[in-house]
């Protein structure tokens, strides 16, 4: 991590879920709410004011003191727009490209913001990573390169990792007297031991699709490694026609067939706590979320987070390509910005997605409950609300060889929704396995 770099921006530095591309009438309501959002809105710009949008919810009040911290020492003061969660993604697209376009803005990387390169609408920061070494080693490099569009670098990581993670249940392990799986064998045989005990297998909020595509991310992975992601992120369709992608379709078949996941999970959700519920109080044994859960069990289920909450790593797939370390979910947020700022404003608004490098901002994450992704932050979580946890996601991320982000922040929204709807499609058998590559295939 850096020491506190800012500095008048003048002068220069001192030291070292969702997705759907909104229409014009939105935009305009977009406009006409954000002007009442956080301690600014869109308007008029002053050239000696960065509007900083941020996604609104606990985390925020991280970003709040950074913006404080900045405007001490700046001449260019940042004002932080808290946009409300529901809807962000749709609100930050209607307002690019139009006047009331944020100057920084907070987002997911990859294909939430490859629209907005190609349209040059954003800084390449690159030169900036490559003339400060110690910035650019600040973060954990699989995270970093998930900022990464086009191989330039568009985002400064900006709040804490988020991998998704093997969750289970001690108490229901106990009673059984089983483990953790370290195999696919232990999985499947994990399966067959619950079910007879009358436990579902695996909790599944199966009403949201984006928790079925956690189960297709990492077993694709694990079946053929994320070169065949990465291939699709980059634009190849065919690559859906891997062979992998089918092992992995082919899976979940089988997992759906035994009863992985019970009988009711179609009709389960978790947006309103349904599947983590069902985890909590014993009634399913594992759980495969990502790494908020603990969190939200914390929030909703405090006895259960502190003594019950068991988790570990995803296991490989017989004949598979991956490597068990990698990781897939949402490596973090990312601080982007906006190419139109000229001169000191652009400098300006560079010094400010740098405020995340330094070592009070990582500390600010610890006491919000969020892991860093800074590079050398272990010595900063044992202060954590949870060490352990803390220590193992950290190590998890630090040492994955690969950090692949959710696809469906990975990909252009045009592909990403027709994306969820196949996959919701296979795991409730209206696709086969076959189909299923095909309808992937036909993706543009």
């Amino acid at each position: 991590m850096r020491t506190a770099v800012l500095g008048s921006a003048k002068a220069g530095r001192k030291g070292s879920r969702r997705r759907h591309v909104a229409t014009l009438t939105a935009a305009v309501l977009a406009a006409s709410t954000l002007a009442a959002c956080g301690s600014g809105g869109p308007g008029e710009k002053d050239a000696d004011t960065l509007e900083v949008w941020v996604y609104q919810d606990a985390s925020t009040k991280v970003q709040r003191e950074a913006v404080k911290r900045f405007n001490e020492k700046s001449d260019v003061k940042a004002e932080l727009v808290e946009v409300p969660g529901e809807g962000y993604q749709d609100k930050m697209r209607s307002a690019m490209g139009t006047p009331n376009a944020p100057d920084v803005f907070f987002n997911w990387g990859g294909g939430s913001i490859s629209d907005f390169v190609e349209k040059d609408m954003l800084v390449d920061l690159t030169p900036e990573f490559e003339k400060d070494a110690e910035f650019k080693e600040s973060f954990i490099p699989s995270i970093l390169d998930a900022g990464k569009v086009d191989g330039r670098y568009y985002g400064v990581p900006m709040r804490g990792m988020q991998p998704v993670i093997l969750f289970y249940n001690k108490d229901v392990f106990e009673q059984a007297g089983a483990e953790p799986p370290e195999s696919w064998e232990d999985l499947l045989g994990l399966v067959d031991t619950f079910k007879k005990k009358g436990v579902t297998p695996f909790a599944l909020a199966g009403t949201d699709a984006w928790t079925e595509l956690m189960w297709v991310e990492y077993l694709l992975d694990r079946a053929g490694g994320p070169e065949v992601f990465q291939r699709i992120q980059n634009g190849d369709s065919e690559a859906w026609g891997d062979p992998a992608v089918l092992k992995a379709a082919r899976t979940v078949k089988d997992l759906v067939d035994r009863g992985a996941f019970g009988k009711n999970y179609k009709s389960v959700n978790y947006t309103a706590d349904g599947a983590s519920t069902l985890f909590a109080k014993g009634k399913a044994a594992m759980h495969l979320m990502g790494s908020w859960e603990y969190a939200n069990q914390k929030a909703n289920q405090p006895k259960f987070a502190e003594k019950g909450l068991g988790w570990t790593t995803f296991p490989a797939v017989p004949g598979g390509k991956g490597d068990t370390k990698s990781v897939v979910g949402n490596p973090t947020n990312f601080w982007s910005v906006n190419s139109r700022l000229k001169g000191e404003q652009r400098e300006a608004a560079v010094e400010f997605v740098k405020t995340a490098a330094e070592d009070w901002y990582a500390k600010e994450l610890v006491d919000n409950g969020d892991v860093p992704t800074t590079s050398d932050s272990e010595n900063l979580l044992v202060e954590h609300s949870a060490p352990d946890y803390a220590l193992y996601q950290y190590d998890m991320v630090r040492d994955a060889p690969s950090f692949t982000l959710s696809w469906d922040q990975a990909l252009p929204v045009k592909q990403a929704t027709p994306m969820l709807t196949n996959i919701q499609k296979l795991f409730n058998g209206q696709l086969s396995p076959e189909k299923f590559v095909d309808a992937m295939k036909a993706l543009k």
